[in-house]
């Protein structure tokens, strides 16, 4: 079992040598076999153990053994132990994800103040197992179903993740080792109990009598899947999303629409991840849902996740988080000139700079294209506002026949439409005299010789 476990680590680099190690230790038996295993190998590695045991405080005096216990088997071997109570009878929701989250709170802050560099668990193969067909009951996808980790990003490790439940008692039993029962195990309250006691014996009984061990391979194959798809995804995700201002993210419908199945639910995964920062709560119907969005010929739709929503326009998909608070009620700002206004809201300022000589005004420099950011400063009051576009807005942009809405422009141009409710306008006496990406008002616009030019400019700041 030693080299066994030894193969484990060192194939899946779980440690380098002289590392300090903490070995998560509850007192039950996969915990204090994975301690004395790991006192057998630390001279391989060199590695500097230390006991860590969380008290979850949910079984009275029971728990206050267990922690007596891990003290001292710590004290034994003399080794140092790290001790945390956390209360959590009064977390809100799952018991068994208030413990989880507790726990791991305690490794991050381990490893956190450097007291260890990675943190071993006592996961087995039959965790891994049970692990797996908890996750297929409830709908798992190939990341799901990798199930436990061997190593995590994040510095836990798993030694122990190869071998059965069996094989760690037969372990225990043969060198005499006592360890301690947590009765919570036996408890038919909790899914992960039923699955252990009752659903894997009837399906090894009835259908496979390897069903741990066909069932911990799967999980092997889809985590070599996922390291696969995770830098293909990586890939992609660089080449075709967008980052909005406000925490949003923005994809072309048709890049989803046109790629492989696999590839766009994935890519649609990873976007609900980002913008979400988990994916708790999200199943395939709501994957499935942006995907019909994206596949639709007419440019328009919205959908909603749990803490997110999707919004379809022309030929992006726009996802952000659910909205939280106060519709933003818009902005109205006196603009000086010359000066430099940030659009509330966004990363971007209007710049309003005054040229006297004709020498010094280069087309090129305007907003969008030769002349399009440039007025003429005699045939303007100086009494400039810059807001937000509003319903109803509308005038003659230079170039064009007659006045036309905005919104009519807002459609011609394909502007998304979750980027109008701030789209800049610059007005002189309630009169439009200039629009972000439309330029300025045929009656105000600057000609050739025109002095001065005010000239206008958006610059993106970060």
């Amino acid at each position: 079992m030693l080299d066994r476990v030894a193969r484990t680590i060192a194939r899946h680099r779980m440690f380098e040598p002289g590392q300090s190690i903490g070995v998560a230790v509850s007192g039950g038996a996969d915990s204090v076999c994975l301690l004395h295993i790991l006192l057998d190998l630390a001279p391989r590695w060199d590695l500097r153990l230390t006991v860590l045991h969380l008290d979850h405080q949910l079984r009275g005096e029971e728990s206050r053994q267990d922690a007596a216990f891990v003290r001292s088997l710590a004290a034994r071997f003399q080794l140092p132990c790290l001790l945390r109570e956390a209360n959590i009878t009064a977390a809100p929701g799952n018991l068994e994800q208030a413990a989880r989250h507790a726990r791991l709170a305690f490794f991050r802050d381990v490893l956190a103040s450097g007291a260890a560099c990675r943190i071993a668990t006592g996961h087995t193969r039959s965790d891994q197992a049970e692990t797996v067909l908890y996750r297929f009951l409830r709908g798992a996808g190939t990341a799901g179903l990798a199930a436990i980790r061997p190593v995590t990003a994040d510095g836990i490790v798993r030694p122990l993740i190869e071998l059965d439940r069996t094989e760690i008692l037969a372990f225990l039993n043969d060198r005499g080792l006592a360890w301690r029962e947590d009765a919570t195990n036996a408890d038919p309250t909790f899914a992960r109990n039923r699955i252990r006691h009752h659903l894997l014996p009837q399906l090894a009984r009835e259908w496979n009598p390897a069903i741990a061990e066909t069932l911990a391979n799967t999980a092997d194959w889809a985590l070599a899947e996922e390291g696969y798809w995770k830098s293909e995804i990586d890939r992609w995700a660089a080449d075709q999303f967008r980052h909005g201002d406000d925490g949003a993210l923005l994809v072309r419908a048709g890049t989803l629409a046109a790629a492989p199945l696999a590839l766009a639910r994935r890519l649609v995964r990873r976007a609900f991840e980002l913008v979400k920062g988990d994916l708790l709560g999200i199943d395939f119907h709501h994957i499935e849902t942006v995907l019909e969005l994206a596949a639709r010929s007419a440019g328009a739709g919205r959908v909603q996740a749990p803490g997110l929503e999707i919004r379809r326009s022309f030929e992006w998909l726009r996802l952000s988080p659910a909205a939280s608070g106060p519709v933003f009620p818009g902005y109205r700002l006196a603009a000086s000139v010359p000066g430099c206004l940030r659009v509330p809201g966004t990363h971007s300022s209007i710049s309003l700079e005054l040229i006297e000589k004709t020498e010094t005004f280069a087309g090129p420099d305007c907003v969008y294209n030769s002349e399009m950011g440039c007025l003429d400063w005699r045939r303007l009051s100086g009494s400039l506002v810059l807001r937000n576009w509003q319903a109803g807005d509308q005038y003659q942009p230079s170039g064009s026949t007659g006045e036309t809405k905005l919104k009519t422009l807002f459609q011609q141009a394909r502007i998304p439409v979750w980027e109008r409710a701030l789209w800049p306008v610059l007005t002189d006496r309630e009169s439009i005299i200039w629009s972000r990406h439309f330029g300025p008002a045929a009656e105000f616009a600057a000609g050739p010789g025109t002095v001065p030019v005010l000239r206008i400019r958006e610059v993106r700041i970060s």
